[in-house]
């Protein structure tokens, strides 16, 4: 056995026992997990799908571009920096802003994007300009979208639509969108719930996976896991997590032991975690806290704290090419902080962990 495969085997025996410390946990899976996720000692091709037929996207600039991770099983190696479909990309009339955006990305090698139907509102901004590039970039990138509906029938309309805005006769991923409370996980599940249009769409290969979202609280999205074998998790994942409902403590580790994709969101919390964030006066700057001062953290301490957990990839929306191209930059350079490193980023959150989790679950 390698020292890897060592490091690995360790790291899984450790999230069997659920009593571990946050801070084992961390030490388990920060430096060592992200080394062995990069090293591809997840399993390379995806497993049996029903929708093994469809052809894998394919950048071909992603390999030289930045690190790579095993998507969970879907057999992707994923670019460790992803496009989200908000910020410049969701705001109405901004087709010359954010196109451009979405071609900048592809050329600099990220392969996976990722959007949803409430993206940009009524209008659905976002899949309308995702839609644009995916015209002649479709098969360059793993498409991930969402439904923000509990039922199968207003789900499966909101895909019939995302299909005809992006382009495309097939989603690579869909997903649940923000599940937030059991209530909504008993409604999805139930009869007549999202579950099943999920299922139907899989079937006839009109999504290749199926995952699920979310932001506010891990207990909600571990019982999503335990009633479905998703392939993917797209979860709020930044340094001030242990602050408040982690969702490092049980949930990254319930995912990683199911080898699913996972993806981190929300690494600079919309810019509420960064040092250079500007508090406006004028408006409530969260979901349900404020953020009434700057944050403590440089935006390469906030992403490499995220990708030294063990995540496929993360994604952030970027309201400019240059912006872009500095994320691209990072998670090229990108090397797995330390134990102590983390632990430290971790501490400084502490003052300001509100406004840094501002999408979760405060009640």
């Amino acid at each position: 056995m390698t020292p890897q495969d060592r490091a690995m085997s360790e790291h899984r025996l450790d999230h069997q026992n659920t009593t571990a410390s946050r801070r084992n946990f961390l030490k388990t899976t920060g430096a060592v997990t992200a080394g062995a996720l990069a090293g591809g000692l997840l399993p390379e091709t995806a497993a049996a799908s029903p929708a093994a037929p469809f052809n894998a996207p394919f950048n071909p600039a992603t390999a030289g571009a930045m690190p790579t991770r095993n998507l969970g099983r879907t057999g992707l190696r994923a670019g460790i920096f992803s496009l989200g479909g908000q910020a410049a990309i969701e705001q109405p009339n901004n087709e010359a802003v954010a196109v451009p955006i979405i071609e900048r990305a592809l050329d600099l090698g990220v392969n996976y994007m990722d959007t949803a139907a409430m993206y940009g509102g009524r209008e659905r901004w976002s899949q309308r300009y995702f839609g644009q590039v995916m015209k002649h970039r479709r098969s360059h990138v793993y498409l991930a979208s969402k439904t923000h509906d509990r039922t199968r029938d207003g789900s499966l309309a909101l895909l019939e639509e995302s299909l005809k805005l992006l382009n495309t006769d097939h989603l690579d991923a869909w997903q649940l969108h923000h599940i937030d409370s059991k209530e909504e996980v008993e409604q999805i599940f139930g009869k007549g719930g999202a579950i099943e249009a999920l299922i139907q769409a899989r079937e006839q290969k009109m999504v290749r996976y199926l995952g699920v979202t979310g932001h506010s609280d891990p207990d909600v999205l571990m019982e999503c896991l335990r009633r479905f074998d998703f392939d993917q998790i797209l979860m709020a994942l930044n340094a001030a997590d242990s602050h408040h409902r982690s969702f490092t403590e049980h949930l990254l580790p319930m995912a990683v032991d199911k080898q699913m994709g996972i993806i981190g969101m929300k690494i600079p919390a919309r810019g509420r975690i960064l040092s250079s964030w500007q508090p406006e006066k004028s408006h409530d700057s969260g979901w349900n806290q404020p953020a009434p001062k700057p944050g403590v953290l440089a935006m390469k301490e906030a992403l490499y704290f995220t990708l030294s957990l063990p995540v496929s990839t993360v994604i952030i929306g970027c309201d400019s090419i240059t912006q872009l191209e500095q994320n691209v930059q990072l998670a090229r350079d990108f090397t797995p902080l330390s134990e102590a490193q983390m632990a430290g980023l971790t501490g400084r959150t502490e003052p300001i962990a509100k406004q840094a989790l501002f999408f979760r679950n405060w009640a």
